[in-house]
């Protein structure tokens, strides 16, 4: 390790981002602040001026994690908005392409690794921004008749429950090989969504 100043414009991210390849090449359990400090070539106290604990990396990393999510889904909102009669299919495609994108990162975000998710306020801004987002989708579907008239939590708990089930027996490889054989993985999850 290297205890050279480090002269780059924004140590944060580069911490982040180290520790987003730290995750996907080792896990949780290879993730410090240490290690980060390490691939980033700073002094391992460097990341406490951004991080108290391993849980601000970790909730950073989610945070990360989110924004790209949030965003993946709001651009595939305002692009069905102007074309697809098929919302709800392109927004869970969107979700479970960001997870076979990003693997590590998608179950760090839903692992519950997260302790105390009320002490990092960007992570619990970003996370109810996006249900914000899935429950402004779910009505606007409601209202173009694409989606039942029913309560919007209601169905707001069968759609992700059904998305994100999907997506992580997809990720964990857990399907028999017979289910997934000549079958297209997008028609699959529209069937899914029934």
């Amino acid at each position: 390790m290297t205890d050279a100043p480090y002269h780059h414009g924004n140590l944060k991210e580069a911490l982040i981002s180290a520790g987003i390849e730290i995750l996907c090449e080792h896990g949780i359990a290879g993730l410090s602040l240490r290690n980060v400090a390490k691939r980033v070539g700073v002094s391992h106290t460097a990341p406490y001026n951004h991080f108290k604990d391993k849980q601000g990396l970790l909730a950073a990393i989610s945070t990360t994690g989110y924004e790209q999510l949030h965003q993946a889904l709001l651009d595939t909102f305002t692009q069905c908005k102007k074309s697809s009669t098929e919302t709800v299919v392109e927004i869970a495609w969107t979700y479970y392409q960001f997870a076979m994108d990003n693997p590590d990162q998608f179950k760090l975000m839903f692992s519950g690794a997260l302790e105390e998710e009320r002490n990092h306020p960007d992570y619990v801004e970003i996370s109810q921004k996006t249900i914000a987002l899935f429950e402004e989708i779910i009505v606007y579907c409601q209202g173009k008749g694409q989606l039942p008239a029913v309560p919007m939590d209601v169905l707001a708990v069968r759609l992700w429950s059904s998305v994100h089930g999907f997506t992580t027996l997809m990720l964990e490889n857990q399907f028999p090989p017979e289910y997934l054989q000549k079958k297209q993985v997008k028609e699959l999850l529209k069937s899914v969504l029934g």
